[in-house]
Parts: C-alpha cells; structure tokens; sequence
C-alpha cells in the first residue's frame, strides 16, 4: 500500500503540475500594452490614469527598486469566445516567490475605480463569465517595483538613496484568456485529497480509499485533451469528497486574513499601498463568495485607507456594513508589547476602538496580535480597561527552547486580571488552506479532551496579498470531509465566544508571555527606541500641562494636536518599527518624525507654561513627574530648594571620590566605580573586586534574523573596556562630576559621572560615536545582594523575573525587558538601576569564594547588525543611566520617572499649583488631560505602583460637579468600592498594580 501510494504522489504531481493546471487557461490571445514611468514617488489615481504611455512588450525590462510604472492594457473579446468565462492574466514579472516580498499592482477600470490586487498567487482579473464575445477590455494597472530584499545579508535596497535605478523586473505574460472553471475544481479536488492523503497515516482504510479514487481520476484524464475530460475525472472523487467527518473532528475556524506588516522590508508609504491592494483583492473576493468571511486588524491601515485611497475604503465601508469585512484587534497598530509605556500601551486600544467605532460602529472584545514579539504581563489588564476580553496570537510557538504548553487558556496579569487567549495550533498567521497546515492544527492542538475549536488566520501576508479563491475552495471541500478536520469561515468574535463556552476550567498561565527568539529587538535601532520613550514622556507633559492651562486660565486644549501626534507615535510602535527590525529607510524616516514629534510638542508644553507662569523667565521650575521633588509639587510649579554640598577629590592610587549627604563614590584610575557606599544604610553597594561601569563589548552574529536574534553564545567572548582617552573631575560644577572618555575599534565613549547634591543616585551619561560592525555594547552594574528574584518595570506596574537558571524557561530569558528601573533587594535593602532609554538588559547570579552573592545588571546599549540595514545605529547616541543603591520599590519608581521627566529648567516668574494632589507615593499618575469628546471634563488615570495593597487620598484642586470611574476610553463603569467621596478628595482603595481612571465633570 506504502508503495501504491508514493507511485500515485509522484503521478498526481506530474500530471496535475504538468498537464491540467495549464489546461485551466486553454486559449488566450494577447493584450496590447502599454506604461509611464511616474518620475518620483507614488502619484495619485487620476494623475497615473492621465499620463502618456509608450508600448512595452512582454519580457521588456522594468521597475527601478521602489519605482511606480502604470500600466495600460487593452484587447477584444473574440467572438468565438461567446458564452466563456474570460480573465486578463497579467504577471509583471512575478518569479513565483512569496506574496509580498516583490513586485505587486493594483488594477483600475477607466473610471479610476479599484478592482483588484496582483501578486504572484493571484495573477487574474475577471473580464467577463459569460462573455458576449466582442467587448472591449481596458485595464490600468499601477505597478509597484518593490524589490526583492535578500535575507540575511547586508543591502543597498533597503533605502532610496541607495537602492540604484536598474529595472529588477521583466514582464511576462499579459492575455486574455479562457478560465475552465471545471478544470480549475478539478485541480482543487486534487490538491485537496493528494494532500489529505499524504496527512492521514492512522486512517489506512480511508488513505486506501482517497488513493484509489485518484487513481481512477487520472485514468480518466485524456492527457492530450484535459478540457473535455475534466467532468468525467471529478465524477471519480465526488464520492470520496461527500463523505462527512466524524463528529468528533477538530474544528477550525477560518478567518480570512492578510497580516500586513505597517513597515518592514517597505516603508510606510508602500504599507499605505499594500493595504489598497489587499483591501481591494479581499472586498472582490467577497462578492464572488457568499460563505467567505474576511478580517483585518490596525485602525491605522484603515485609516490609511480612508485618508489616501479613499476609492477602496469606500468599498471596505460597505463590506463591513453587510457583515462580511471585519475589523478585528481594536489596537491603532499591532504594536510591540514590550517596550511601549502604560500610557502609549493603553492609547493603543482607545484610539483603535475609538475608530472602529466612530467608522463602523463597531467595538471589538478580542486583541489581536498575531505577529508580536513577546506580550508583557501587564497587557491583560489593559485589554479589559479597554472594554476587550480575549487575545489572539500565534508568535509564541516560535521559541526555541520549550514549546508551550496550551493553545486555549486563561492569561493572567501581575494585577490578576485574566484573559481568554488562544494561539492558533496551525503554527501560522498565513494559512494557505494546505492539508499539512490543517492537518497539523488538529495533531497540534493541546486542548484535545477538553475543547474542540482553534482558528486558523487564512491568507498570504506580512507583506500583503490576503486570501485566494483557490483558499476559498479548498476550505469549502474540508467543510465537512472524512479525515479532515472541519473547516468554517467564521469572525473572530464568533470563534472566541464558542470556545470560551465550550471550555469551562480553562488552564492558566501567570506573568509575561516570553517569546524565546527576537531578543535583541529590545535593543536594535537605538535612536528608534529612544524617540519613543522621549516622545512618550513628552505627550504626556504635553497632556499635562495642556490641561492644566486649560482649567487654570480657560484656553483652549489642543485636542487635534494631540490626537494627531498620538497616532504619529503610536504608528511607530509597531512590531518591527519600535524594534528596530525594519529597513534602513524605515528608521531613517522615524527619526525625522520623531525630531518633529518633539518640536510640536515641546511648543505646546512652551506655550501652557508661559500661559501658567509668565513669559518672564523666574526661578520657578516645572516638575512634570509624579512624585515631589525638592519642594516642587508633582504636576506643578515652584522655587527648587537647594541641597547639601557635593564634594569631589583625588583618589589616593588614582581617580576620583564623589560625595553627598547620602552617597559616597570612588572612581578609580581606570574610570570604573569600585565603591558605592549607601551612608544611610551604612552599606557597601558593589562586591569586592567588580567595578561598575564597566562597558563591555561582544562579538554578535546570530544564526539567523540579524535585527532580531541574539544568541546566548555571544557571551562565549567579551572585551572590557578599560582603556581610557582621560579622566577629570569637575570641581567648579554644583554637582560633584567626573569625565571620561575610551576608545576602541572605530568608536568612541565619553562619560559623565554625576552626584547632585542630596540625591539617591548616581547618574552616568554616556555618548557613544558608534561604528562597529556584529558587535553588541553592554553597561555592567555589579551588586552585592542575595536575591532569587528581582524586578522589573512593565506597564502600570513591575513583574519578577528569577535571579536563576534552575528550569530551561529561566535559562532561555537571557534577554529581557524593563521599562525605566530594574530593581535587585534583600529584605531591608536593595538597588535599583534606572534609565531613560534603553530596554533590553540581562542579570547572572553567582557565588563568590567569600560565600556572598553576586548579581549583575547589564544594560544594553547598542548592536550592529548588518541586515536588514546594513549600518544599523552606526552614529553618535546618548544614554542616560543611574544607580541608586539603598533603594525600596518605591524609590525605583519614583527615580526611573525622574531621569525621563527631569525638573524643566529655565523657570518661569509664578507658581503654578497642581491640579490635585495623591497623598501617597505609590499611587502614581499615568496621564492628567481632558477628555477626548471636548466636553472639558478632567481626567486622571493613575495606578498602585508597588504591588501592594493601598489606599490614598485623591485631593482635586479644581472645581467639579461630580466623577465617575471610567474604563480607557473614558466611559462611565459600574460604581464600587474603588473611588468612594471622602472630604476633601476621593478616597482610592488599590488593589496590587491596579489602575484606575477617573473622569471629573466640570461645571
């Protein structure tokens, strides 16, 4: 049998490659073409349709990288062919690779009206069925000449600039031609049972079966004359394909889908396109199947749509109108979850839901993420603040080290809050409907016994294309066929309300969903990451002292402004922009944005501040952060009281010694801290014999995904830095400070070592002029504590991570995220580590010979891949870093806000009073601002910082009329125990890292 069924494989795959898939045209005649070269970037529809064409023939040349060419094609419909179906086939040079990742086009009629996309796997465009033999066919494509990036290697094609003007592409074929729609079932018959046959080993009877019935369908092929056989040969599987599955056969639910990366091998400006193509090809496939279901995530490529190719999004409305086009994921963008702040976090899904509903009247309940890099462990509570409650997404089984071990369960946040989430058992977010991909789902899926239900995101994507009709069909065979699991197109929400009923006790999963793989996105592309978190802090002074302005003097909240500069930032969250695993011209492009992004909002701060306490300049200082600092109110303004003097001295041996009230450092000659000494707690920071600030460099090639991976072998070799340029101290300084600076390779390194004067910490700015190549940069930080755990700052809140490898799960996070501090304590005592840009960072745990323990913080500062930009980060980057030894929880939260949103400094002539106070450290302000519907209304979103129980008072120094407890869009939820009046403010009852928003109505 095992040797009838290879010979069989081996004859259907000649045979259907070799004789009937080409009998699906029989006839064409070709079409007369011809193109304009538009001179620059992407022109408009009406200006490519009106520009003059010169001919072009099949095989000319083509497309020079990321250029537009439009194309025109015209033909007759030959009389002969009355009563056929007719399509255009048109490759523009397609070489038969992966959808989205070359050349694609999007067909116009005259009129200027879309019709559909092109790819590779979906080269047609229906002319007419039936035809009346004679009609004119006129065509216009606009051709993107995107360029086939090479994996793995450096390239010049990831940026305009370099990317040169050679054509990349030939033209191929472009006829008209007769579709046989019977030899066309007949290759899905095909393909659909050589397939499940190849899949069902445990299943000899049936696998016997499907074997036979093939054979007697090829015998029933004349392979001279496919067309007129090709009744007879699907006669021969009709019994074998209405045979039903047994009722207790796996369930999948298909959603048609394209995960269209925003920015990844093509920048914006292509994605804006991509999306036109894909909504365009999707809206068409709709029409020509009843049963078909589509769904498409990011509010921003809708809004792409709306504001760019408002002819296609017209088309989107009504699909979604009737049912059939569905916006999923609530989300702006299908962000990176690890590194954006609470705030931006959260932003996500108001201004994604926020669009969906003012578009579509829609609100969704499900996230959906199927591509992210990792999901931090404050993301539940987020997703239910937003009015969602189920997650999807599919990266996780991408790890390396240890598979996960469900599909369908409950995850739960640091705050307890759980979400239903499911990661579809397919192993793919681009499902092409294949037997092997179905098959596996159901083989895969670890719920079996307790649930019976996955999805299966259907259709090419990353770079776009969305689901074929060749999908579509074989879906429709494995609807209800023995062996297969049953397959039913269905909408996301549909499938997540079955399978949260179906699956009572649920499996739980507690704290971050760790992708073992893409650790060093936490680190790649550093001036994308730092744009970020400026941008962040800067919106939210902007918010801040915009409102405050507002309630204080009447003038008027820059809502557009700021909604407008929140989606900009929010874009650049996604997945591979934020991570720095984009091309050049990507990143390129973000910086530009990024330096905007700060100018406007810096004008708006300026122009609130000057509004508060006078244009005249004063000794007044702003403090943005949430925490008082030095006599100045959090979230206002007043005189900075002076502190205790620093000092700085020579060192005996060489280097320097800094002191003030609370800390005392010593520098050594080689420009390394070997003493941290915490005089509160009369305690020694730093182990004997490991200096901090020590840089340390490694070799870092991954074996793959250059942007994206690091490997844990990198640590197999490092270089210390310790060589030094010169080391001064800077006694004229009000701070005590110490300067150095190192070379090595083609870089350079200065630092500024800095004690202010009553300060906890001791802050280290380090410029880094960065040309290196496959090498990675580490900030090293010793501690002298015995600890298992130690944590580190996510969203609204921190999570644990071991200070151990005792479990493959703890060994394969030897890269990790932290948001502004990491904190390392004993009981009694511990340190924190803050920064104001960076993300990825590692922490070991060894032993000394005196039996102390020792753990090392490492920041990371800067990588070198070569692809998919070939000199990734090479330039000049600053970084902020400070230790703060003696530190509680508290402290860590309240330094790493301090070194991202310092003082501001010139002052202006007046104080300017907070608009409310919280009377407890570790309730913490996330975001002050008026609502978003302009009704004035204050509101202040704000979370427990510590992971402690808590209470606080809320003191309000506004007038108000009354406040209601809101969810992130800012609507009114069910009143409890949470926010209760209590003269003179509102009492806060928090449960551990639990936030709440709070809406005041003004008068």
């Amino acid at each position: 049998m095992h040797d009838d069924r290879r010979l069989i494989e081996d004859r259907l795959g000649r045979v259907l490659g070799g004789r009937i898939v080409p009998a699906i045209y029989p006839e064409s005649i070709p079409m007369r073409a011809s193109m304009w070269v538009a001179p620059g970037e992407p022109v408009s529809v009406a200006e490519g349709l009106g520009a003059p064409r010169t001919p072009v023939e099949p095989g000319a040349r083509w497309g020079a990288p990321w250029g537009t060419s439009w194309l025109t094609l015209e033909g007759t419909v030959p009389a002969e062919w009355a009563g056929k179906t007719v399509e255009a086939i048109i490759d523009l040079g397609f070489d038969g690779g992966m959808t989205g990742f070359q050349c694609e086009g999007l067909v116009y009629r005259p009129d200027g009206s879309p019709v559909k996309g092109l790819h590779p796997q979906n080269r047609w465009v229906r002319v007419a069925g039936p035809a009346l033999g004679g009609e004119r066919v006129l065509l216009h494509v606009e051709a993107a000449a995107n360029p086939v990036i090479p994996f793995f290697g450096p390239t010049g094609l990831g940026d305009l600039t370099t990317a040169g003007t050679e054509p990349q592409y030939r033209f191929g074929r472009m006829d008209l031609a007769v579709f046989d729609e019977q030899v066309w079932q007949l290759v899905q018959d095909l393909e659909v049972l050589g397939e499940l046959m190849h899949e069902m080993p445990e299943d000899p009877a049936r696998r016997y079966d499907i074997v036979r019935a093939i054979e007697r369908a090829l015998d029933a092929i004349d392979l001279q004359n496919v067309n007129s056989t090709a009744a007879a040969a699907r006669a021969c599987l009709a019994d074998v394909l209405a045979r039903p599955a047994v009722p207790s056969a796996h369930r999948i639910s298909a959603v048609g889908h394209a995960h269209i990366d925003t920015a990844w091998l093509w920048p914006l400006r292509e994605t804006v396109r991509k999306v036109a193509r894909t909504a365009a090809n999707m809206t068409a496939l709709l029409d020509d199947e009843p049963d078909f279901v589509y769904t498409m995530s990011q509010a921003a490529q809708y809004d792409f749509l709306k504001q760019h190719r408002p002819e296609v999004y017209s088309r989107v409305k009504e699909a979604v109108a009737a049912g059939r086009f569905v916006p999923t994921g609530g989300m702006w963008v299908e962000s990176d979850t690890n590194m954006p702040g609470s705030e931006a976090m959260a932003r996500q899904f108001v201004h994604g839901k926020r669009f969906f509903l003012e578009e579509f009247g829609i609100e969704n309940e499900e996230a959906w993420l199927p591509d992210t890099f990792g999901f931090a462990a404050g993301l539940p509570q987020i997703i239910k603040a937003a009015g969602s409650k189920w997650l999807l997404t599919q990266k996780i089984s991408w790890s390396q080290t240890n598979q996960f071990p469900h599909h369908t369960f409950l995850w739960e946040g640091i705050d307890g809050t759980r979400i239903f989430t499911h990661f579809p058992p397919v192993d793919t977010y681009n499902c092409s409907m294949q037997g092997r991909e179905i098959a596996h789902a159901a083989r895969n899926f670890k719920e079996k016994g307790r649930a019976s239900r996955s999805l299966a995101p259907t259709g090419w994507g990353d770079g776009g294309g969305g689901t074929t009709r060749e999908m579509v069909a074989k879906a429709a065979r494995m609807r209800d066929l023995e062996g297969s699991p049953t397959v039913v197109w269905d909408k996301p929400a549909d499938f997540f309300a079955a399978a949260e009923a179906e699956y009572e006790r649920p499996a739980v999963w507690v704290g971050e969903l760790y992708l073992e793989l893409h650790r060093a996105t936490l680190t790649s592309q550093a001036k994308t990451k730092q744009g970020n978190r400026r941008s962040e802090h800067l919106l939210r002074e902007a918010e801040l002292w915009a409102a405050t302005a507002a309630v204080r003097t009447g003038v008027e909240y820059p809502h557009a402004e700021l909604d407008r500069i929140w989606k900009t930032v929010l874009l650049h969250q996604f997945h591979d922009i934020l991570p720095g695993s984009s091309i050049a011209w990507v990143h390129r492009e973000a910086a530009q944005t990024y330096a905007t992004v700060a100018a406007e909002l810096s004008a708006i701060i300026e122009r609130a501040q000057w509004t508060l306490g006078g244009r005249a300049s004063g000794p007044c200082v702003f403090n943005p952060a949430p925490h008082a600092w030095r006599g100045i109110p959090a979230g206002g303004a007043g005189p900075e009281e002076s502190g205790r003097a620093c000092s700085v001295r020579e060192r005996d041996g060489g280097g320097f010694a800094l002191s003030n009230s609370l800390l005392r450092v010593e520098v050594d000659a080689r420009g390394l801290i070997v003493s941290l000494h915490d005089l509160v707690h009369d305690r020694e920071a730093l182990p004997p014999d490991a200096p901090a600030n020590l840089l340390q460099l490694h070799p870092d090639l991954p074996n793959s995904w250059d942007a994206w991976d690091v490997d844990l072998f990198y640590r197999n070799r490092v270089t210390d830095l310790v060589d030094l340029d010169f080391l001064v101290a800077e006694p004229d300084s009000p701070a005590a400070t110490v300067r150095l600076a190192r070379g090595f390779g083609s870089s350079t390194i200065e630092q500024t070592l800095t004690l202010r004067p009553d300060s906890p910490a001791l802050e280290i700015a380090t410029t880094v002029d960065w040309h290196e190549t496959e090498k990675f940069l580490k900030l090293a930080v010793p501690l002298d504590v015995h600890a298992d755990r130690y944590a580190s700052e996510t969203q609204f809140g921190h999570l644990y991570r071991p200070t151990h490898t005792n479990t493959s799960w703890e060994y394969a996070k030897f890269e990790a995220c932290n948001h502004r501090f990491i904190h390392v304590a004993e009981p009694g005592w511990g340190t924190a580590v803050v920064n104001d840009s960076t993300y990825g960072h590692d922490l070991t745990r060894t032993v000394r010979p005196d039996g102390g323990t020792t753990i090392t913080i490492r920041a990371s500062l800067l990588r070198a891949p070569r692809f998919p930009d070939p000199h990734t980060d090479h330039g000049t980057h600053h970084f902020r870093h400070a230790i703060v030894p003696g530190a509680s929880l508290t402290d860590a939260v309240r330094e790493g806000y301090r070194i991202n949103l310092p003082p501001f400094t010139p002052g202006v002539a007046a104080p300017v009073a907070p608009l409310f106070s919280v009377d407890n450290d570790d309730v913490v302000t996330s975001a002050v601002k008026l609502a978003d519907d302009g009704s004035g209304d204050v509101v202040i979103r704000l979370y427990e910082a510590s992971g402690s129980r808590t209470s606080a008072l809320l003191s309000p120094d506004f007038g108000f009329s009354g406040f209601r407890r809101c969810d992130l869009l800012e609507r009114p939820l069910a009143e409890d125990a949470t926010a209760t009046a209590e003269d003179p403010g509102i009492r806060l009852r928090l449960r551990p890292f639990q936030l709440i928003t709070l809406r005041f109505t003004r008068p």
